[in-house]
This record gives structure tokens, C-alpha cells and sequence, in this order.
């Protein structure tokens, strides 16, 4: 059986010119980079290449690039240590967040009682702007706004830009997760004054088990993993040399092949969406990821036209590997706080959601065993009703 993989928004497969780079990492720079010697100092040099190499891609300073484990760890560093450091006591967040930020808001709220406003989405799952700036205005108290760029699960994309312009006038700090946007988009944070973001380099070939946090060096930001002088104190604990050289081969690749893969992707969504709706009675698409303005080209979400929970289990079964919604929860019993928010009860109660989503790998022939597979199940599933109808 052919294997058709269409989960890239979970994790995308490692690059072979990635692998090949962190293989000779792991062969002959072995060193501790924290050591003096020539070993620790050729790791160090090789660190430091890569975090120049992404502070040119944000047009940003050296300095503020973070090495880390993950975007969850990043995301979990900002928001926390805003809060114990910096003195932040309200927090404006959206129902939308990942859970590594929504989890991270509620931690705070609970431990450190800090007072949390959400913005609730409209149906689209856009943010209201204005709610924001009025809720900016509404208190005086240090506050964090953390919004992400692209949504993880339907793919709209926020206005970091107008964001940022909007907390820089009412003298509030901003966090976006930009672990969906980072390396499939072109990010100039000298021109969008955001003060932390967050990488997972798995996310675009990459290796699992590095990332990296921004964090504009005028916040004065602290750690909150102590022990060493690393990663200019703000992440204690030897660096991952091959994991930040294979993200740094990973960000190389994708900019430099970043217009090919976007149109690339962007046609394989559209003929995703055409096949969909010509084959699939009834189906539709979830916020605005079937459309191409303020949509992230790697997602698309659909709406299935009847209740199937096992549906991800039957497209195993048939070798074609998808979501129902963010990786972080596949195995939760509940619906997502993002279909929560973009679906109306019948459509919660009747229908089942679906995530699509695609790297430059993904084929018009993958679309095709997809959309095959669909029918099929989609077939046997009225077959079903139907005779249960007359039993």
C-alpha cells in the first residue's frame, strides 16, 4: 500500500540534505561549546553561523535569537517569564492560541493570579482589532498580548503588523506564536515591532527537539531554565549542535526554494479544494482556509457533511495519514477550542472536521488517494445510515 502522508502542520519529514548536515555534525563536532578548547569553540562557532544566519532572516540582532527545544518550550519561556520578571499582571489572548500558550496563560492565572481577557473570534476566527484596542485601553495594568500568526488548525492568518503597531501605542508587550508562519513566510520584525516569537524547525523539514525563541533585547526578558551561562543566560544547558545546524540547513533550504514551495503548495490547496467539492456532497470548508487572502497556503480545513469520529482511523487503515485538528490534542475525546469557536453547535454535533495539510512533497496524486478514500468511506458511511434507518 502507497502511503500518503497529509499532516504537515503536526510535523513535516526531515530534509535529506538535513540529515546529511547533521550527520557530519555528529561525527566530527562533538565538542561542548561551552569549553574553551578548540572542540567547544568549533561548536560554538557553528551555533553562532546559524544564529546569525536566522537574525538576518527576521532583520533582527544576534543576540535576541534564543536557541531552544521546541516552540513550546519558547512560548512557555516568554509568557512565564513576562509574568515573573517582568512584572506583567494582565494578559489579552484568544480562544484560538495553541495549547502551549493557552496552558501557559492558565498556569499564570492560577499561580501568579494574573488576570486573563480573551478576544473571541467571529465565525471567520478573525480577531476583532478594535476589541483588542479597546481592551488595551480598559486597564492600566502591565499587560502581554499573545496572539499567533497563522492558526494551527483552519490557517488564518492575524495582522501581527497592525497587532504590534496597536501594542506599541498603548505601551504593551506582544507575543505571537509564529511557529505555522516561520520559514513559509518573509518576516521583517525590524518593520513589525513584535517583542517575542517563537520556531520549531520541525515545522519545515527540520529536526525535532530544537527551536528558538525572539525576544527584542529592550524587554529585558530572563530565563526561566537556570544552571549555566548559555544562550546568553537565558537557557541554561549544553546547546543541541546538530539539532541547530540541521534547523539552520532547514531555514537555508526554505528560503531559498520559499517562492517555488509556496506556489507549489498554494495549487495543490486549490485542486485539494475543487476535488473536495466536486466529489464530496455537502462538504465545506472551516474560517478562511479555503480562501487565499489572510490564508496560510499550508492548511486547509473541511467539514465533512456527517458525524464520524473514527474518520482518521478509516483514512489510516486506506494508508492516507491526516488530522483532525492540532496534533497536541488528536487523542482528546472533545472537540478543539478552535472548532469550538468556528462551528455552530449542529455542525459540532453533525459533522466531522477535517486537516489537510501540505508541504512541497504533497502530489495532485496524494490529493487524488485522499479524496478517493473519502468517498469511499463517505459512501459506506450513508450505506450504513441508511440501513440502520430500516432496521
Amino acid at each position: 500500500m502507497n502511503k500518503v502522508y497529509l499532516d504537515n502542520a503536526a510535523t513535516t519529514p526531515i530534509s535529506e540534505e538535513v540529515i546529511d548536515a547533521m550527520v557530519s555534525i555528529m561525527k566530527t563536532n562533538f565538542g561542548n561549546p561551552s569549553s574553551t578548547h578548540s572542540f567547544g569553540q568549533e561548536a560554538k562557532i557553528l551555533i553562532e553561523n546559524v544564529r546569525r544566519q536566522i537574525a538576518d532572516y527576521l532583520h533582527v540582532t544576534p543576540a535576541e535569537i534564543i536557541f531552544t527545544s521546541c516552540g513550546t518550550e519558547s512560548n512557555n519561556m516568554i509568557i512565564k517569564s513576562s509574568v515573573e520578571h517582568l512584572g506583567v499582571e494582565r494578559i489579552i489572548s484568544s480562544p484560538l492560541e495553541h495549547k502551549c500558550v493557552s496552558e501557559s496563560i492558565l498556569d499564570m492565572k492560577s499561580r501568579k493570579g494574573v488576570e486573563v481577557a480573551y478576544i473571541r473570534p467571529n465565525e471567520k476566527g478573525d480577531i476583532d482589532l478594535a476589541k483588542l484596542e479597546e481592551l488595551l485601553k480598559s486597564s492600566d495594568k502591565k499587560t502581554l498580548v499573545s496572539l499567533m500568526h497563522a492558526n494551527n488548525e483552519i490557517g488564518n492568518i492575524t495582522d501581527i503588523k497592525k497587532i504590534a503597531e496597536l501594542c506599541k501605542a498603548h505601551n504593551t508587550l506582544f507575543h505571537s506564536d509564529t511557529v505555522q508562519t516561520m520559514a513559509h513566510m518573509s518576516l521583517n520584525f525590524s518593520e513589525i515591532p513584535v517583542d517575542f516569537a517563537s520556531c520549531s524547525a520541525h515545522k519545515f523539514h527540520g529536526p525535532k527537539g530544537v527551536g528558538f525563541a525572539f525576544i527584542r533585547k529592550a524587554t529585558g526578558l530572563k530565563g526561566i531554565i537556570t544552571g549555566g551561562p548559555q544562550e546568553r543566560s537565558l537557557r541554561a544547558g549544553t546547546e543541541n549542535v546538530s539539532g541547530i545546524v540541521g534547523l539552520g540547513k532547514a531555514l537555508e533550504l526554505s528560503l531559498e526554494h520559499m517562492e517555488e514551495y509556496t506556489n507549489h503548495m498554494q495549487g495543490i490547496k486549490d485542486y485539494t479544494i475543487e476535488r473536495l467539492s466536486a466529489e464530496i456532497s455537502g462538504i465545506k470548508f472551516n474560517g478562511r482556509s479555503a480562501e487565499k487572502e489572510n490564508s496560510l497556503y499550508t492548511v486547509l480545513s473541511a467539514l465533512l457533511p456527517y458525524k464520524n469520529p473514527l474518520i482518521g482511523l478509516q483514512l489510516d487503515m486506506k494508508g492516507v495519514a491526516i488530522s483532525q485538528g492540532s496534533a497536541c490534542s488528536s487523542g482528546a475525546s472533545k472537540p478543539s477550542m478552535v472548532m469550538m469557536m468556528v462551528l455552530s453547535e449542529d455542525e459540532m454535533d453533525q459533522c466531522t472536521p477535517l486537516r489537510i495539510s501540505f508541504s512541497h512533497l504533497t502530489t495532485k496524486e496524494d490529493i487524488d488517494t485522499l479524496v478517493t478514500a473519502l468517498k469511499e468511506i463517505s459512501n459506506d458511511f450513508v450505506i450504513e445510515k441508511t440501513n440502520a434507518e430500516h432496521r
